[in-house]
């Protein structure tokens, strides 16, 4: 499994990150649900392009001397991204005449020392191009003329950047025998004393393997004849090098390391409940098709009645509407209290996650679906759904052939996707559902 490269947009306010953002990330985005409720990061996305895909990083806008507060917040943010980047991309506004602080960009990230290409954004007609000759007085070797809104020049953006890119390829054997398990959430929810506790216990046999990714360590724990590995757990281990202002960016090394598993084990603080980092984190696992458990630390410290557990079930389902196939465990990290019962969790999920179902199974069960509720009428046609079959695991993808695919109602997708779920025991991990015309 290629470690995933990461790509930062950066550059001044209003020079159309945000814009260059959603086109990159909206044309072939990894995965596409149409489910309400999750909650997506503008910020962290993913870009898809030939064979090859990339994390993207929206950045706020840099400007690296300034006495604003909140620009001032901004830029460490972006200093991150820069540091967690592998590319840079840097956008200047091509309408707009050059000031000191593009020269004070240009300068950042000549010391950062990263692969950087120049664009310059707003060239909409050919005619803005007289511009681009102003840039060169930041003494950089190109520009390339680009139109987020108009999608001019987008193609040879991402082919630059794609020479930095590895082509997508399927696990190789090694990789497949091992479950792979990013532990992620914020600071402070007990990350490191969750994977220490599995990898000291009983002094199990765990060895430490180099990671692919910069200052990252894969952990493997064998228990009972499986072997996990835990992705990037020095990251996990270590007290974060970011100050405590900029905390919002640990969601960056969790996104790394979701990129690479097929278990994100997302842990939350049971004292501080669901919060929208939490989500961000969850939504980023689930729009990437992992597998995930929610796992619910420090409950030790919560004072605890008959419906207790199952009233912060409820809070959690509420806030993860999306997630509502996902086990969740309470746990303590401190005590020891069901952490190794996180691992049979896990065996459950991945062995679901891997799950092929028989295509002619997956028909008699679609005919047991429609006789229960008929699609609904499109136009006044009946829509008919005449053939299902299952194209991929990790997660289970199924395709069904329809009439009208565009009479299926999101609810009636729900439907299925559900009956599946209790059809073929899918209890706790994601399942993708295309519908196409025959």
């Amino acid at each position: 499994m290629i470690q995933r490269t990461t790509v930062a947009l950066v550059g001044k306010p209003n020079v159309g990150k945000s814009t260059l953002f959603n086109r990159l990330t909206g044309k072939n985005t990894a995965i596409t649900q149409d489910v309400p409720g999750v909650t997506r990061d503008r910020i962290y996305g993913v870009c898809q392009w030939m064979d090859k895909t990339f994390a993207l990083i929206d950045t706020g806008g840099l400007m690296p001397t300034t006495d604003d507060p909140m620009l001032s917040f901004m830029q460490l943010q972006t200093r991150v991204a820069i540091e967690e980047a592998d590319v840079i991309v840097c956008l200047f506004d091509g309408q707009s005449e050059l000031s000191t602080t593009d020269y004070e960009v240009v300068e950042l990230l000549r010391q950062a020392g990263k692969p950087t290409y120049f664009a310059a954004n707003k060239i909409d007609d050919p005619k803005h191009e007289q511009n681009l000759a102003n840039f060169y007085q930041l003494g950089i070797p190109d520009i390339l003329p680009i139109s987020a809104e108009h999608k001019r020049g987008l193609d040879d953006l991402l082919d630059v950047i794609c020479q930095h890119v590895e082509a997508t390829e399927p696990e190789s054997e090694q990789e497949t025998a091992a479950v792979r398990i990013a532990v992620v959430g914020r600071p402070n929810v007990g990350k490191s004393s969750f994977v220490n506790y599995l990898l000291g216990e009983n002094r199990m046999l765990v060895t430490e393997i180099a990671g692919t990714t910069r200052d990252a360590i894969d952990s493997d724990l064998y228990l009972n004849g499986t072997h996990y590995v835990f992705i990037d757990t020095s990251g996990i281990r270590r007290k974060s090098k970011i100050t405590d202002p900029i905390e919002r960016y640990s969601v960056v090394r969790a996104f790394k390391s979701l990129d690479r598993c097929h278990i994100a084990f997302v842990l939350l603080d049971a004292e501080e409940g669901v919060t929208d980092q939490d989500a961000r984190i969850a939504g980023y696992a689930y729009e990437n098709g992992r597998a995930i458990i929610l796992v619910v630390n420090k409950w030790d410290l919560i004072g605890k009645d008959s419906k207790t557990a199952g009233e912060y079930v409820h809070r959690i389902r509420d806030k993860l509407k999306y997630l509502e196939y996902a086990p969740i465990i309470f746990t303590s990290a401190l005590t020891g209290q069901r952490v190794f019962k996180t691992l049979n969790l896990a065996d459950n999920l991945y062995a679901q996650y891997n799950r092929r179902i028989a295509t002619s199974e997956l028909n008699m069960a679609l005919q047991e679906m429609l006789a229960k509720h008929q699609p609904p009428v499109y136009k006044g046609h009946q829509v008919k759904l005449y053939y299902i079959t299952q194209t991929a695991v990790r997660p289970p993808t199924f395709v069904a052939f329809c009439n009208y695919p565009e009479g299926i109602h999101f609810s009636y997708k729900r439907y299925l996707m559900n009956q599946l779920r209790e059809s073929f025991a899918f209890e706790g991990t994601p399942l993708q559902l295309r519908i196409q015309q025959k």
